[in-house]
């Protein structure tokens, strides 16, 4: 008799199968950053000032490729390992969700208004007519993490869960979790950038808020773009997303042709944030209801059901009237009250 024997795949192994299973833009994201930051130690470049988001120099010089330049960009081994991380779970569940052509759209449009928001804020805190932080505008930052507080934010708003857990130690209400992530982050590591992190937030509620529908693409858009012929060797893969998953379409954001800012989407979002009142009855007829026709106190009968199981059936079965009596009309009253004739 032959042992049992229990054999583990190999590594490579591994790695092929957790690659294979890893949608494209969240495995594309994760190669480039990776990659970019190979090359830099080993050209050993760390001209960071001149890729990294600099509010001054985005004004100045007007160089707004640093919005994009300086997410693709990280500091150490440990900052990209970090982010990387922290992005595959998150990158890969909204992108089955949203499907990769409108993933990656989400991706460009939240760079975009990340760096928008850094920089109001890093030119308003410069400026403050009694507390000025001037070096706000000089605090070069890299990295993705901004964007991933960004897909935080909306991964919240979209998994439906009541409660989030900070890294298994206590679990918090979903709709605080990024904001104590923000505080955990800021206390743990002092030198991160607040005002990037925080900037990814905003983005992200913004998003889900419905701030971003004029900038979204409808739906046979988004499909065209799909099926277009640059995009055949993407469709070959596995892991390309197309349409994305149509459990959450209603909680997404979508493109709204009547309005330019969609209001309507953003005032549904509002409210479900907003605590709500129970109401337990109609305020339009206050009191309780009562069946008509029925005595108060006393509940409706259930409609007896016209097919019989079990000893029921067969007796009635075996009685000839009951079976004639139960296809029959029933009885009206005509009258003082004398039983109308049955036809059969």
């Amino acid at each position: 008799m032959r042992p049992n024997v229990v054999t583990e795949a190999s590594l490579s192994t591994r790695v092929g199968q957790w690659w294979s299973a890893l949608p494209s833009v969240t495995g594309t994201v994760v190669v480039v950053c990776g990659a970019i930051y190979a090359v830099t130690l080993l050209f050993g470049y760390d001209e960071f000032q001149q890729v990294c988001f600099l509010p001054v120099m985005v004004v100045s010089k007007w160089q707004v490729y640093r919005s994009y330049t300086a997410v693709l960009f990280h500091g150490s081994v440990l900052h990209v390992v970090f982010n990387m991380l922290a992005l595959v779970p998150v990158g890969s569940g909204l992108e089955r969700i949203l499907g990769s052509v409108r993933y990656l759209h989400l991706l460009i449009l939240l760079a975009a208004s990340n760096a928008f928001l850094h920089l109001a804020m890093a030119y308003a805190g410069a400026y403050l007519p009694l507390i000025s932080y001037s070096d706000l505008i000089y605090q070069c930052g890299i990295g993705f993490s901004g964007l991933i507080f960004a897909l935080i934010v909306i991964e919240s708003s979209l998994s439906g869960n009541q409660n989030r857990s900070i890294f298994g130690l206590f679990n918090v209400p979903a709709k605080w979790y990024p904001w104590i992530l923000l505080i955990v982050f800021q206390l743990l590591m002092p030198n991160v950038s607040f005002l990037g992190h925080i900037s990814g937030i905003l983005s992200g509620f913004a998003y889900t808020f419905g701030f971003f529908d004029f900038l979204l693409l409808s739906s046979s858009t988004y499909g065209l773009i799909e099926g277009s012929w640059f995009l055949a060797p993407c469709m070959r893969r596995q892991g390309f997303i197309v349409g994305g998953s149509t459990g959450s379409g209603s909680l997404l954001p979508s493109y709204n042709t009547r309005s330019s800012l969609g209001t309507g989407n953003i005032w549904r979002r509002l409210q479900s944030w907003m605590p709500q009142r129970e109401v337990s009855e109609d305020e339009r007829f206050p009191g309780q209801g009562r069946t008509l026709g029925g005595t108060a106190g006393v509940a409706p009968r259930a409609p007896v059901s016209r097919v019989a199981s079990g000893p029921d059936l067969q007796a009635r079965l075996l009685d000839r009237n009951s079976l004639d009596m139960e296809f029959s009309e029933a009885p009206t009253t005509v009258g003082r009250g004398a039983p109308a004739p049955i036809v059969r």
